[in-house]
């Protein structure tokens, strides 16, 4: 007699309030940001008129990231990040940038913690507000035990005390509530590092350069200066009872546990990915559509073997890209490990895709995709952000082949 065969409980449909949430996004990137993508783009400025139309529908809102965080499947936040960066992706980024900031506090704070600040960092229609998320230094990059900016607790009046310069920063300086990463105790390098809300209005908080870029640029990239910022004791994430007990048991020769910064970005990966996939599907779709009505020679130029084929290896890449992205995001959301790096996978290989797929769409539209007038251009430079932010593309390299090969790597 056979065995009855067992459901697996994993599905590549998603559920009907996933379909409708995507259809909603979807339509809001299409009429909304797909418009102005070329005009913010120039403009290199915060979209703040696309940020309130998509507070005004709920879109922009701590109550839509969190019922997606929350949503069972996993696929909430990854299916609708896709659509937004289909839409455009410096927009995009500028929808959703408040959002790693949010990610920092809800997984590594209190309670209080997450009911006092996440909501400050969205506001509400007519008050936009804003999160940012500091880790990277001028010489701290992928290296984050590199991090000097310190935080000296002063017990007397019950203050951290925050001094360095953080870089990079997505509505860095511009943003009402900074999440800062910093070294409390500089002996023990990322071991010893803590995590700060910095609330609105804080004394010593500065935005210093504002970054032009290649790429994303209707989204604020910033360096943040930090000159004796005083906050109070309730403004370190996670407590001071948890951070004294994880620097007891390092000093006891004990672990410390998963460090808050690398933590937030583990679970960013695949957040991230999906933006990337967005980027990815949408030149994927332009060239497509350009090859079957771009006439050469008397017939398509989709019905060339040479331009057919790199349609069709564009298809499987963004489709394994997504796939990667949605396994990802089922494992953890459902508690499932990633024992093989896969948040990592999925950013790796999306972020390469992204690059990749968007050159091959300017291959297919040839002199018409080098220029501005089409929007392949743009998304080839917004595409290469994939594979340098929130980890390089050598990074997950490194931390994927730690998991595979149980040493090391370095």
């Amino acid at each position: 007699m056979s065995a009855e065969p067992q459901t697996a409980g994993f599905s590549l449909d998603p559920t009907p309030d996933v379909r409708e949430m995507r259809d909603w996004v979807h339509d809001f990137a299409r009429n909304v940001i797909r418009p102005a993508a070329a005009e913010w783009d120039e403009r290199e400025e915060t979209p703040w008129p696309i940020i309130e139309q998509a507070a005004k529908i709920g879109l922009y809102s701590l109550d839509f990231f969190a019922q997606q965080s929350l949503e069972p499947s996993g696929l909430g936040l990854v299916v609708a990040f896709e659509e937004l960066f289909w839409g455009d992706a410096g927009i995009g980024l500028s929808l959703v940038g408040s959002g790693l900031a949010a990610v920092s506090v809800a997984s590594n704070g209190t309670p209080d913690q997450v009911g006092e600040w996440l909501p400050q960092m969205f506001g509400t229609p007519g008050d936009i507000k804003l999160g940012a998320f500091c880790s990277s230094e001028p010489d701290a990059g992928s290296d984050v035990g590199a991090i000097r900016t310190r935080a000296v607790y002063q017990e007397a009046t019950d203050e951290w005390v925050l001094n360095g310069t953080k870089t990079w920063a997505t509505n860095g300086g511009i943003a009402d509530i900074h999440v800062i990463v910093a070294t409390v105790d500089p002996s023990l390098g990322s071991r010893g590092q803590a995590t700060f809300i910095v609330p609105p209005g804080t004394t010593g908080l500065s935005q210093g350069q504002k970054f032009r870029k290649h790429g994303i640029r209707a989204s604020h990239t910033a360096e943040v200066v930090l000159d004796d910022v005083r906050v109070p004791g309730r403004c370190l994430v996670g407590g001071k009872d948890r951070l004294d007990a994880r620097l007891a048991r390092l000093a006891q020769g004990g672990s410390a546990g998963e460090q808050a910064a690398m933590k937030t970005f583990e679970a960013s990966r695949p957040a991230v990915a999906a933006m990337a996939v967005g980027v990815s599907r949408a030149a994927l779709e332009f060239a497509s559509e350009y090859a079957n009505t771009r006439v050469q020679f008397g017939r398509p130029i989709g019905q060339n073997q040479g331009v057919a084929f790199m349609l069709a290896d564009m298809q499987a890449a963004v489709d394994a890209a997504r796939l990667l992205t949605w396994r990802a995001a089922w494992m953890a959301r459902t508690g499932h490990p990633f024992d093989h790096a896969e948040g990592s996978i999925s950013k790796l290989v999306a972020g390469e895709t992204a690059v990749r797929v968007t050159e091959q769409a300017i291959q297919i539209l040839g002199g018409n995709g080098y220029t501005r007038d089409y929007p392949v251009e743009r998304w080839h430079r917004d595409a290469k952000i994939f594979t340098i932010f929130e980890g390089t593309s050598e990074i997950q390299r490194m931390i994927i082949g730690r998991a595979v090969t149980g040493l090391d790597v370095r």
